[in-house]
């Protein structure tokens, strides 16, 4: 039996925002395994699907540029939130976000000196944490940034050039920012993903007659996957329409992929 510290227990509680107790009491009938924890709150109704709750407390600031065909979304972390909303450092952050929409690539010397040269300057530790780049070289990109650098967002589609289009492109772009899907539609959802999730559905209503049981499942299921697909979700200006109709309200456009970063969350 595995020894069931406080360190693990709060550990759990961090990622789950469940209680204590429930918490210590997942953890042992787990034999102290965090994943299957946190599987085994979900199956005892604790906690929902990609609960908020589970970001870690980092500090840093989250930029997002678009030049052109190029785009480019990036997570800076530092140590303390002072640094993070220091007009330097956003500058920094902002210069670094052009060089590598330019061409720079992360892990380089030149990317490397840069930030070591910042960290230098500013006496705290700066990480470049993560980057994603586009090209639409046949379509348009848009981005997105939330809570004042705590929240970003990138998407690419294929669109006409035209400003109804990227009005359109800039509103999903802020939708998907403020409520965070998992996956742009559902042929995008892994096999995997769903077995989990029909797997804790099944327990939460394992106590119902079991000729009902696979009808909730499969409603849940559908539930799920319509809270979690872009496309389908209520569109956040408009909760009457979903995001897939405010998109055909901007002619012929498809979005084809996006990337959200939050400040801290697990990567």
């Amino acid at each position: 039996m595995a020894d069931i510290t406080a360190e693990l227990v709060r550990t759990l509680r961090d990622k789950t925002n469940a209680g204590m107790m429930d918490c210590k009491k997942a953890l042992t009938e787990t034999n102290g395994d965090i994943e299957a924890a946190e599987t085994l709150l979900r199956k005892k109704g604790i906690l929902k699907a990609g609960s908020k709750a589970d970001r870690q407390t980092k500090e840093g600031v989250i930029h997002a540029l678009v030049n052109g065909t190029a785009g480019v979304l990036i997570e800076v972390n530092c140590e303390t939130d002072f640094v993070a909303k220091n007009d330097n450092f956003k500058a920094f952050v902002t210069a670094l976000s052009d060089k590598l929409a330019s061409g720079a690539e992360s892990g380089s010397a030149e990317v490397d000196e840069y930030v070591k040269s910042k960290i230098a300057e500013m006496g705290e530790n700066i990480v470049l944490r993560r980057v994603e780049k586009y090209a639409a070289a046949d379509g348009l990109l848009a981005s997105y940034i939330h809570l004042g650098g705590r929240v970003g967002v990138l998407l690419q589609a294929t669109a006409p050039d035209t400003d109804a289009a990227r009005a359109v492109l800039k509103d999903v772009a802020m939708h998907i920012a403020a409520s965070n899907p998992r996956f742009l539609s559902r042929d995008q959802v892994s096999a995997d993903f769903i077995a989990r999730e029909r797997e804790i559905a099944a327990e939460q209503v394992k106590d119902k007659p079991a000729n009902i049981v696979d009808k909730i499942v499969s409603g849940k299921i559908d539930k799920i996957l319509a809270e979690n697909c872009l496309l389908e979700q209520s569109f956040i200006k408009n909760p009457d329409i979903n995001v897939k109709d405010h998109v055909k309200s901007g002619g012929d456009i498809t979005v084809q992929r996006f990337v959200r970063y939050a400040v801290g969350e697990e990567a």
